[in-house]
């Protein structure tokens, strides 16, 4: 995601890219509650189908069932004395990823030393597993199914975070240039995929690929825009376009726009994929209202 004060002259850019394919049958959007703070950063996937949200501002975690009913399953304590970095609230939930056993791993910002990676286990209270930086900002979290091990794509810090989940040890996994912002946020959106760590950079538009192995990251694609998160369907990438309204897919023909504003995308900050099946949160940062639209690929 990205504040207003740095986002408003890309969200009043003229939106590039090919043009939208008309939205499935099947399309379902459901609507979230802005007034009560849902305004979803991030999603996971449940094994029955619904859908756990990070809301950005209020520590809330969320989840959304098939048929369209919103609960909330968690909230991280709010610090008093929170004060995020650049974006200046009290806290800023970023990533969430689910692992096998029904654990969620929620990215947390507060400009604390409660900064950190939280594990969420539902019918008890969140516990830091890990403290991250608390000068940077905590964004997209992905999981590496071999290890077990989380990446935590830091937009401030220009890094990206390994964490041990159960010993809580935290290693730069990488760091530099290439994941560095240009004005507010770079590594942002996050995803270990075919043997290396992916990460989207908002500001330079990029997609990078670092090894699991080590060794150099590498720009994979370019001229994206204000890239933010991405999944993959096969080897392709469907990714949203925050401030331009987009949903994309990359691959190896080029960048096309699939879904829009017409489509009923307001700032989409998420995507998962399972089968043909896309999900996208819309934080609404910017205008329109939030919401989860859940559409067939095309």
């Amino acid at each position: 995601m990205r504040i207003k004060q740095i986002g408003a002259v890309l969200a009043a850019a003229a939106v590039f890219g090919l043009p939208a394919a008309p939205a499935q049958a099947a399309s379902r959007i459901v609507p979230l509650d802005a007034a009560a703070g849902q305004q979803p950063e991030n999603l996971a996937l449940e094994p029955g189908g619904s859908a756990d949200l990070t809301f950005a501002w209020t520590g809330e975690i969320g989840r959304v069932t098939p048929d369209g009913r919103v609960s909330v399953l968690a909230r991280i304590p709010v610090p008093a004395d929170g004060d995020v970095p650049v974006v200046h609230r009290k806290l800023f939930l970023g990533g969430i990823v689910r692992a096998p056993g029904g654990d969620l791993y929620v990215a947390v910002s507060t400009g604390t030393a409660a900064t950190g990676l939280y594990r969420v286990r539902p019918g008890s209270a969140p516990v830091q597993v890990a403290a991250l930086p608390p000068a940077g900002f905590q964004n997209g979290v992905a999981r590496d199914p071999r290890t077990g091990d989380l990446f935590v794509a830091d937009s401030f810090g220009s890094a990206v975070w390994r964490v041990s989940p159960c010993t809580g040890r935290v290693t730069a996994f990488a760091t530099g240039e290439l994941l560095a912002p240009v004005t507010g946020f770079g590594a942002n959106g996050i995803k270990v995929h075919d043997g290396a760590v992916w990460v989207s950079n908002l500001d330079r538009g990029t997609l990078l690929r670092f090894p699991l192995t080590g060794g150099p990251g590498r720009v994979v694609t370019t001229g994206l825009g204000p890239v933010d998160d991405f999944a993959f369907h096969g080897d392709t990438v469907v990714a949203a376009i925050n401030q331009e309204n987009r949903v994309v897919t990359v691959d190896r023909d080029g960048v096309r726009t699939i879904l829009s504003t017409s489509d009923g995308l307001a700032n989409p900050t998420s995507v998962a994929v399972r089968g043909d099946t896309v999900y996208v949160t819309d934080g609404a940062y910017f205008g329109g209202s939030p919401n989860l639209l859940r559409t067939r690929l095309p």
